[in-house]
């Protein structure tokens, strides 16, 4: 199977256009010729100072890959996952010192879209449990720079509660899913076990955005990160809120990334079909919208914020990079928009608001 191709479980890599305007665009186009170099070794300490005042920055979005699991998506076509241009690199020096140059006190390392099930169960499982592994080990190596969302071998629900098992209690502080498994989206009533499970331990769940079914007509050529992520993003978390999941479940902490992908624009219109036309939910969607956490991965500013802000409020946003699939250019470049934004009520700035949030979020008890 090959990105050009239908595949089994749709595989994916998420990888969104980040920066403010021509910045973060041409940083973004520079990133496509090819990977990203190692940098410097860095301490394990974590930074003394912040920029922009405030407590340091905890990363809630912060990729990694290994040979391993590259050589495992390029065996089954996948050169250009999601169609962008290549795979970057990423090694635990490089990390460390960016989160020390940008005074990020703490990051949670996930792997990103296409996940790990490319088709055959078992080897989905095999996979999840090594990058997990891999996961485990560098944080433990830096325990105070450094958390994990675990894979899981989704579709396969009951390999993907067994692996949430047994990393949650190796110490992932949470997992990571695809906003989609092959088509299967999160409010699929097989995935009931999953989310009891995760439930039960009161796991933090980060819902990231994947290539749709159907993207071979719809993506149009062009990358999937830019237009196919977000609504994928939002067609998986509306359907997580109307089965009644989150309901169900008050005890999942959901984080939807890219400051909430379209749902800060279309939340009203979610809400008038739900109360004008009847369109069955098991909840008001406002109230199913401020049980969720956000990530600022993307382009936070200047309106993607503000306007997530003005339906969801600013008590459960929280910062993400989106590294190391984005370029360090464009993340510098969120970062100082961020920095510049106008300061949010309550906080002196966004930095303070959003080290203040993760900290509530990333609670263990």
């Amino acid at each position: 199977m090959s990105d050009s191709m239908s595949a089994g479980p749709t595989i994916n890599r998420r990888r969104a256009l980040f920066g403010t305007a021509a910045v973060a665009s041409t940083a973004v186009l520079a990133a496509c010729a090819g990977p990203q170099q190692a940098g410097a070794p860095s301490s394990s300490a974590a930074p003394s100072g912040t920029a922009g005042g405030g407590a340091g920055l905890v990363d809630v979005h912060a990729h990694f890959v290994t040979d391993d699991y590259i050589a495992a998506a390029r065996s089954v076509g996948h050169e250009k996952p999601d169609g962008m241009p290549a795979w970057p690199a990423w090694n635990i020096d490089k990390q460390l010192a960016d989160m020390d140059r940008r005074a990020i006190r703490k990051a949670v390392l996930s792997i990103s879209s296409p996940g790990v099930h490319f088709g055959d169960d078992a080897r989905a499982a095999e996979l999840a449990r090594t990058v997990n592994d891999r996961a485990t080990a560098e944080v433990r190596a830096h325990p105070t720079r450094l958390d994990h969302f675990a894979s899981l071998p989704l579709p396969d629900v009951d390999a993907a509660v067994v692996e949430a098992r047994r990393a949650l209690s190796a110490g992932a502080i949470g997992v990571i899913v695809m906003s989609n498994a092959g088509g299967q989206y999160l409010g699929d009533a097989a995935l009931e076990p999953l989310w009891a499970e995760l439930a039960s331990r009161r796991a933090i769940v980060l819902v990231h955005p994947t290539s749709p079914p159907g993207w071979e007509r719809t993506a149009l050529g062009r990358p999937r990160p830019m237009l196919e992520f977000m609504f994928d993003t939002t067609r998986s978390v509306v359907d997580l809120g109307f089965s009644g999941v989150l309901a169900r479940h008050p005890e999942l902490r959901i984080v939807v990334p890219h400051s909430g992908a379209t749902l800060p624009i279309l939340s009203e219109r979610i809400g008038l079909f739900q109360k004008g036309i009847g369109v069955p939910a098991a909840e008001p969607w406002a109230k199913t919208l401020r049980k969720l956490w956000f990530d600022t991965a993307g382009t936070p500013f200047p309106t993607a914020i503000p306007a997530l802000a003005s339906q969801a409020g600013t008590e459960r946003i929280v910062y993400g990079s989106d590294s190391c699939w984005t370029p360090d250019a464009a993340i510098d470049a969120v970062l100082k928009a961020i920095d510049e934004a106008a300061p949010p009520t309550g906080a002196r700035n966004w930095r303070e608001l959003a080290a203040a949030n993760a900290e509530q979020l990333l609670r263990r008890d």
